[in-house]
Protein backbone atom coordinates (compact mmCIF):
# COMPACT_ATOMS: atom_id res chain seq x y z
CA UNK A 1 0.00 0.00 0.00
CA UNK A 2 1.25 3.64 -0.39
CA UNK A 3 0.32 7.19 -0.45
CA UNK A 4 1.12 8.97 -3.90
CA UNK A 5 2.36 12.44 -4.00
CA UNK A 6 1.84 15.22 -6.70
CA UNK A 7 3.73 18.18 -6.26
CA UNK A 8 3.23 21.21 -8.42
CA UNK A 9 2.92 19.19 -11.34
CA UNK A 10 2.20 20.63 -14.95
CA UNK A 11 1.78 18.95 -18.28
CA UNK A 12 2.20 21.34 -21.51
CA UNK A 13 2.35 20.00 -25.18
CA UNK A 14 3.79 23.57 -26.70
CA UNK A 15 0.71 26.38 -25.61
CA UNK A 16 -1.44 24.02 -24.11
CA UNK A 17 -1.71 23.13 -20.97
CA UNK A 18 -3.16 20.07 -19.96
CA UNK A 19 -2.73 20.33 -15.88
CA UNK A 20 -1.78 23.65 -14.46
CA UNK A 21 0.35 23.59 -11.43
CA UNK A 22 -1.51 20.47 -9.51
CA UNK A 23 -0.55 19.54 -6.15
CA UNK A 24 -2.60 16.66 -4.36
CA UNK A 25 -1.79 14.14 -1.50
CA UNK A 26 -3.93 10.72 -1.94
CA UNK A 27 -4.02 8.89 1.50
CA UNK A 28 -2.52 5.16 1.83
CA UNK A 29 -5.49 3.22 1.10
CA UNK A 30 -7.68 6.38 -0.12
CA UNK A 31 -10.26 5.94 -2.60
CA UNK A 32 -9.71 8.48 -4.63
CA UNK A 33 -11.71 9.72 -7.84
CA UNK A 34 -10.50 12.21 -10.56
CA UNK A 35 -14.10 13.74 -11.43
CA UNK A 36 -14.75 16.30 -14.21
CA UNK A 37 -15.66 17.26 -17.93
CA UNK A 38 -13.83 15.39 -20.90
CA UNK A 39 -11.02 17.61 -21.72
CA UNK A 40 -10.62 18.43 -17.64
CA UNK A 41 -7.11 16.94 -17.19
CA UNK A 42 -8.18 13.68 -15.18
CA UNK A 43 -6.91 11.43 -17.62
CA UNK A 44 -3.47 13.32 -18.18
CA UNK A 45 -3.05 13.35 -14.07
CA UNK A 46 -3.47 9.61 -14.03
CA UNK A 47 -1.20 8.89 -16.93
CA UNK A 48 1.60 10.93 -14.99
CA UNK A 49 0.91 8.62 -11.92
CA UNK A 50 1.31 5.68 -13.92
CA UNK A 51 4.52 6.79 -15.87
CA UNK A 52 2.55 6.97 -19.42
CA UNK A 53 3.19 10.54 -19.68
CA UNK A 54 6.10 12.84 -18.49
CA UNK A 55 5.36 15.92 -16.34
CA UNK A 56 6.37 19.32 -17.87
CA UNK A 57 7.44 20.40 -14.04
CA UNK A 58 6.77 18.91 -10.66
CA UNK A 59 7.57 15.91 -8.59
CA UNK A 60 5.18 12.74 -7.61
CA UNK A 61 5.78 10.07 -5.31
CA UNK A 62 4.15 6.91 -5.12
CA UNK A 63 5.33 5.31 -1.06
CA UNK A 64 8.97 7.90 0.12
CA UNK A 65 10.03 7.21 -3.93
CA UNK A 66 10.53 10.04 -6.23
CA UNK A 67 9.46 8.26 -9.62
CA UNK A 68 9.55 10.64 -12.28
CA UNK A 69 12.31 9.13 -13.96
CA UNK A 70 10.89 5.25 -13.58
CA UNK A 71 9.55 3.29 -16.14
CA UNK A 72 5.45 2.44 -15.67
CA UNK A 73 6.64 -1.26 -15.34
CA UNK A 74 8.34 0.10 -12.10
CA UNK A 75 5.44 2.01 -10.34
CA UNK A 76 4.02 -1.00 -8.95
CA UNK A 77 0.41 0.31 -10.10
CA UNK A 78 -1.95 -1.95 -12.05
CA UNK A 79 -4.39 -0.29 -14.56
CA UNK A 80 -8.25 -1.38 -15.22
CA UNK A 81 -9.23 0.66 -18.35
CA UNK A 82 -12.34 1.22 -20.19
CA UNK A 83 -11.90 -1.19 -22.85
CA UNK A 84 -11.29 -3.76 -20.91
CA UNK A 85 -7.71 -4.37 -22.48
CA UNK A 86 -8.39 -8.46 -22.88
CA UNK A 87 -6.11 -10.74 -25.09
CA UNK A 88 -9.33 -12.57 -26.68
CA UNK A 89 -7.43 -15.51 -27.86
CA UNK A 90 -6.26 -16.62 -24.43
CA UNK A 91 -8.34 -18.37 -21.66
CA UNK A 92 -9.92 -15.92 -18.45
CA UNK A 93 -7.46 -17.87 -16.23
CA UNK A 94 -4.73 -16.75 -19.08
CA UNK A 95 -5.88 -13.20 -19.02
CA UNK A 96 -5.50 -12.87 -14.97
CA UNK A 97 -2.14 -14.56 -14.91
CA UNK A 98 -0.68 -12.71 -17.57
CA UNK A 99 1.08 -10.07 -15.19
CA UNK A 100 2.12 -12.50 -12.83
CA UNK A 101 4.19 -14.55 -16.38
CA UNK A 102 5.46 -11.47 -17.43
CA UNK A 103 7.28 -10.63 -13.78
CA UNK A 104 8.16 -14.25 -13.82
CA UNK A 105 6.38 -15.27 -10.80
CA UNK A 106 7.16 -19.10 -10.32
CA UNK A 107 4.93 -21.16 -11.71
CA UNK A 108 3.37 -22.95 -8.24
CA UNK A 109 2.56 -19.37 -7.15
CA UNK A 110 0.52 -19.11 -10.16
CA UNK A 111 -2.57 -21.04 -10.20
CA UNK A 112 -3.41 -20.31 -6.36
CA UNK A 113 -3.06 -16.27 -6.63
CA UNK A 114 -5.44 -16.52 -9.84
CA UNK A 115 -8.22 -18.62 -8.38
CA UNK A 116 -7.95 -16.14 -5.43
CA UNK A 117 -8.24 -13.03 -7.69
CA UNK A 118 -11.33 -14.51 -9.87
CA UNK A 119 -13.05 -15.47 -6.34
CA UNK A 120 -12.76 -11.96 -5.29
CA UNK A 121 -14.54 -10.90 -8.18
CA UNK A 122 -17.04 -13.89 -8.76
CA UNK A 123 -15.84 -15.13 -11.28
CA UNK A 124 -14.18 -18.72 -10.88
CA UNK A 125 -16.72 -20.58 -13.17
CA UNK A 126 -15.78 -18.93 -16.11
CA UNK A 127 -11.90 -19.28 -15.93
CA UNK A 128 -12.18 -22.16 -18.94
CA UNK A 129 -13.81 -19.30 -21.02
CA UNK A 130 -12.60 -17.14 -23.23
CA UNK A 131 -13.99 -13.63 -23.29
CA UNK A 132 -16.08 -13.62 -26.27
CA UNK A 133 -17.98 -16.01 -24.14
CA UNK A 134 -18.65 -13.52 -20.89
CA UNK A 135 -20.85 -10.37 -20.87
CA UNK A 136 -19.36 -7.09 -20.69
CA UNK A 137 -19.65 -6.91 -16.66
CA UNK A 138 -18.15 -10.01 -16.54
CA UNK A 139 -15.10 -8.97 -18.74
CA UNK A 140 -14.94 -5.69 -16.76
CA UNK A 141 -14.52 -8.06 -13.94
CA UNK A 142 -11.66 -10.28 -15.61
CA UNK A 143 -9.71 -6.66 -15.83
CA UNK A 144 -10.09 -6.12 -12.04
CA UNK A 145 -8.94 -9.40 -11.31
CA UNK A 146 -6.04 -9.08 -13.56
CA UNK A 147 -5.05 -6.21 -11.42
CA UNK A 148 -5.90 -7.45 -7.96
CA UNK A 149 -3.46 -10.53 -8.85
CA UNK A 150 -0.76 -8.70 -9.00
CA UNK A 151 -0.97 -6.84 -5.49
CA UNK A 152 0.41 -3.70 -6.23
CA UNK A 153 0.67 -0.40 -4.60
CA UNK A 154 -1.74 1.34 -6.12
CA UNK A 155 -4.72 1.13 -8.58
CA UNK A 156 -5.66 3.55 -11.57
CA UNK A 157 -8.77 3.35 -13.30
CA UNK A 158 -9.51 5.22 -15.87
CA UNK A 159 -13.70 5.36 -16.90
CA UNK A 160 -13.71 1.42 -16.28
CA UNK A 161 -18.21 1.35 -16.24
CA UNK A 162 -18.22 3.39 -19.16
CA UNK A 163 -18.81 0.74 -21.47
CA UNK A 164 -21.67 -0.93 -19.45
CA UNK A 165 -25.42 0.16 -20.03
CA UNK A 166 -27.06 1.85 -17.23
CA UNK A 167 -28.60 -1.29 -15.07
CA UNK A 168 -25.03 -3.03 -15.22
CA UNK A 169 -23.18 0.13 -14.01
CA UNK A 170 -25.10 0.46 -10.53
CA UNK A 171 -24.30 -2.93 -9.95
CA UNK A 172 -20.48 -3.06 -10.93
CA UNK A 173 -20.24 0.11 -8.74
CA UNK A 174 -21.88 -1.76 -5.80
CA UNK A 175 -18.74 -4.69 -6.45
CA UNK A 176 -16.36 -1.61 -6.97
CA UNK A 177 -17.20 0.15 -3.74
CA UNK A 178 -17.08 -3.61 -1.70
CA UNK A 179 -13.87 -4.67 -3.26
CA UNK A 180 -12.07 -1.39 -2.11
CA UNK A 181 -13.01 -1.67 0.89
CA UNK A 182 -11.82 -5.21 1.01
CA UNK A 183 -8.64 -4.74 -0.65
CA UNK A 184 -7.32 -1.33 1.23
CA UNK A 185 -5.36 -0.63 -1.81
CA UNK A 186 -4.64 3.33 -2.67
CA UNK A 187 -6.92 3.32 -5.45
CA UNK A 188 -7.47 6.42 -8.27
CA UNK A 189 -10.46 6.63 -10.27
CA UNK A 190 -11.05 8.72 -13.07
CA UNK A 191 -14.63 9.03 -14.28
CA UNK A 192 -16.80 12.07 -15.47
CA UNK A 193 -19.79 10.72 -14.31
CA UNK A 194 -20.18 12.59 -10.83
CA UNK A 195 -22.96 9.51 -9.71
CA UNK A 196 -19.66 7.18 -9.60
CA UNK A 197 -17.51 9.88 -7.75
CA UNK A 198 -20.65 10.43 -5.06
CA UNK A 199 -20.85 6.62 -4.76
CA UNK A 200 -17.60 5.20 -4.93
CA UNK A 201 -15.08 7.91 -3.40
CA UNK A 202 -13.61 8.72 0.45
CA UNK A 203 -12.53 12.08 -1.83
CA UNK A 204 -13.10 13.61 -4.77
CA UNK A 205 -11.26 16.05 -6.74
CA UNK A 206 -13.47 18.49 -9.03
CA UNK A 207 -11.45 19.07 -11.73
CA UNK A 208 -11.36 22.11 -14.80
CA UNK A 209 -9.29 23.33 -17.47
CA UNK A 210 -6.41 21.57 -15.66
CA UNK A 211 -6.99 22.53 -12.10
CA UNK A 212 -8.24 21.28 -9.05
CA UNK A 213 -11.62 23.31 -8.36
CA UNK A 214 -12.22 21.42 -4.92
CA UNK A 215 -11.02 18.40 -2.95
CA UNK A 216 -13.26 17.07 -0.54
CA UNK A 217 -15.98 14.44 0.28
CA UNK A 218 -18.18 13.76 -1.49
CA UNK A 219 -20.71 15.27 0.96
CA UNK A 220 -18.66 18.36 1.10
CA UNK A 221 -18.45 18.92 -2.30
CA UNK A 222 -22.10 18.45 -2.79
CA UNK A 223 -23.19 20.14 0.29
CA UNK A 224 -20.63 22.99 0.21
CA UNK A 225 -19.56 24.10 -3.03
CA UNK A 226 -16.46 25.72 -3.26
CA UNK A 227 -17.46 27.77 -6.63
CA UNK A 228 -20.19 28.26 -9.79
CA UNK A 229 -18.47 24.94 -11.61
CA UNK A 230 -19.08 22.45 -8.43
CA UNK A 231 -22.24 23.67 -7.74
CA UNK A 232 -23.69 23.34 -11.54
CA UNK A 233 -21.60 20.03 -11.68
CA UNK A 234 -22.50 18.30 -8.90
CA UNK A 235 -25.91 16.84 -8.32
CA UNK A 236 -28.63 15.27 -10.51
CA UNK A 237 -30.85 17.59 -11.37
CA UNK A 238 -27.68 20.33 -10.62
CA UNK A 239 -28.05 22.80 -8.65
CA UNK A 240 -30.61 25.57 -9.68
CA UNK A 241 -28.82 29.00 -10.16
CA UNK A 242 -30.30 32.10 -10.33
CA UNK A 243 -29.03 35.49 -11.81
CA UNK A 244 -30.56 38.50 -9.39
CA UNK A 245 -29.20 40.93 -6.64
CA UNK A 246 -29.14 41.10 -3.38
CA UNK A 247 -31.35 44.27 -1.92
CA UNK A 248 -32.36 45.10 1.69
CA UNK A 249 -31.78 41.71 3.06
CA UNK A 250 -33.71 40.01 -0.09
CA UNK A 251 -32.69 38.46 -3.18
CA UNK A 252 -34.17 40.02 -5.70
CA UNK A 253 -34.15 38.12 -9.46
CA UNK A 254 -32.95 40.12 -12.84
CA UNK A 255 -36.87 40.19 -13.91
CA UNK A 256 -37.65 42.45 -10.58
CA UNK A 257 -39.11 39.41 -8.31
CA UNK A 258 -38.08 39.63 -4.82
CA UNK A 259 -37.91 35.84 -4.06
CA UNK A 260 -36.54 34.94 -0.62
CA UNK A 261 -34.91 36.65 2.14
CA UNK A 262 -30.73 36.31 2.28
CA UNK A 263 -28.30 36.93 5.12
CA UNK A 264 -26.20 39.15 3.03
CA UNK A 265 -25.13 42.44 2.61
CA UNK A 266 -26.92 44.28 -0.42
CA UNK A 267 -24.93 43.93 -4.32
CA UNK A 268 -25.91 44.77 -7.22
CA UNK A 269 -25.10 41.03 -9.06
CA UNK A 270 -25.13 37.85 -7.54
CA UNK A 271 -26.10 34.25 -8.28
CA UNK A 272 -28.05 32.07 -6.05
CA UNK A 273 -28.26 28.41 -5.42
CA UNK A 274 -30.56 26.43 -4.15
CA UNK A 275 -30.52 22.84 -5.21
CA UNK A 276 -34.09 20.79 -6.46
CA UNK A 277 -34.99 19.38 -3.15
CA UNK A 278 -34.76 22.40 -0.83
CA UNK A 279 -37.57 24.12 -3.22
CA UNK A 280 -40.64 23.21 -1.39
CA UNK A 281 -43.70 22.31 -3.45
CA UNK A 282 -46.95 23.65 -2.55
CA UNK A 283 -50.18 25.10 -3.22
CA UNK A 284 -50.80 28.20 -4.69
CA UNK A 285 -50.81 31.07 -2.55
CA UNK A 286 -48.68 28.97 0.21
CA UNK A 287 -45.11 29.58 -0.74
CA UNK A 288 -42.72 32.33 -1.41
CA UNK A 289 -44.06 32.65 -5.32
CA UNK A 290 -46.81 31.20 -7.56
CA UNK A 291 -45.75 30.25 -10.72
CA UNK A 292 -46.96 28.13 -13.52
CA UNK A 293 -45.41 24.58 -14.34
CA UNK A 294 -43.21 24.64 -17.49
CA UNK A 295 -42.58 20.69 -17.47
CA UNK A 296 -43.80 17.43 -15.16
CA UNK A 297 -41.65 14.50 -14.87
CA UNK A 298 -42.15 11.46 -12.81
CA UNK A 299 -38.98 9.45 -12.73
CA UNK A 300 -40.37 6.66 -10.45
CA UNK A 301 -38.80 7.51 -6.85
CA UNK A 302 -39.65 11.34 -7.15
CA UNK A 303 -41.48 13.71 -9.38
CA UNK A 304 -39.28 16.87 -10.89
CA UNK A 305 -41.35 20.02 -11.51
CA UNK A 306 -39.92 22.49 -13.87
CA UNK A 307 -41.28 26.06 -13.46
CA UNK A 308 -39.78 29.32 -15.28
CA UNK A 309 -39.97 33.18 -14.83
CA UNK A 310 -38.30 35.38 -16.73
CA UNK A 311 -36.00 33.72 -18.92
CA UNK A 312 -34.81 31.91 -15.60
CA UNK A 313 -35.43 28.56 -14.81
CA UNK A 314 -36.13 26.34 -11.47
CA UNK A 315 -36.30 22.95 -10.62
CA UNK A 316 -38.00 21.19 -7.75
CA UNK A 317 -37.92 17.58 -6.31
CA UNK A 318 -41.24 16.59 -5.31
CA UNK A 319 -42.59 13.78 -3.62
CA UNK A 320 -43.40 10.40 -6.08
CA UNK A 321 -47.18 10.51 -5.08
CA UNK A 322 -47.56 14.28 -6.67
CA UNK A 323 -49.51 14.81 -10.13
CA UNK A 324 -49.24 17.60 -12.34
CA UNK A 325 -50.29 19.05 -15.45
CA UNK A 326 -48.39 21.93 -17.36
CA UNK A 327 -49.42 25.09 -17.26
CA UNK A 328 -51.14 24.25 -13.55
CA UNK A 329 -50.00 26.87 -11.15
CA UNK A 330 -48.00 26.06 -7.93
CA UNK A 331 -46.20 27.73 -4.87
CA UNK A 332 -42.88 27.30 -4.33
CA UNK A 333 -40.80 28.14 -1.49
CA UNK A 334 -37.12 28.23 -1.30
CA UNK A 335 -35.39 26.29 1.98
CA UNK A 336 -33.83 30.03 3.70
CA UNK A 337 -31.04 27.22 5.50
CA UNK A 338 -30.24 25.72 2.12
CA UNK A 339 -29.17 28.49 -0.01
CA UNK A 340 -26.18 29.35 -1.74
CA UNK A 341 -24.40 33.03 -3.02
CA UNK A 342 -21.73 33.29 -5.41
CA UNK A 343 -19.96 35.90 -7.13
CA UNK A 344 -20.67 36.16 -10.95
CA UNK A 345 -17.06 37.82 -11.52
CA UNK A 346 -15.43 35.76 -9.70
CA UNK A 347 -17.58 32.57 -9.47
CA UNK A 348 -16.39 32.25 -6.08
CA UNK A 349 -18.80 31.13 -2.95
CA UNK A 350 -19.65 34.31 -1.04
CA UNK A 351 -19.64 33.65 2.91
CA UNK A 352 -18.37 30.69 2.59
Amino acid sequence: MARVTLTNITKRWGEFIGVDDQSLDIRDKEFLVLLGPSGCGKTTTMRMIAGLEEPTTGEIRIGDRVVNDDLPKDRDVAMVFQNYGLYPHMTIFDNIAYPLKVRGTPKPEIAPRVEKAAAQVELTEFLHRKPKALSGGQRQRVALARAIVRTPKVFLMDEPLSNLDAKLRVTMRAELKHLSRQLQITTVYVTHDQIEAMTLADRVAVMKSGVIQQLGTPDEIYNDPANLFVAGFIGSPAMNLINGSVDGGMFVTTGGTRLVKVDAPDRSAVVLGVRAEDVEIHKPGEGDIDLKVYAYENTGESVMLTVQFGKQRVIARGDRHLRMDMDDTVGLRLNPDHLYLFDPKSETRIGA
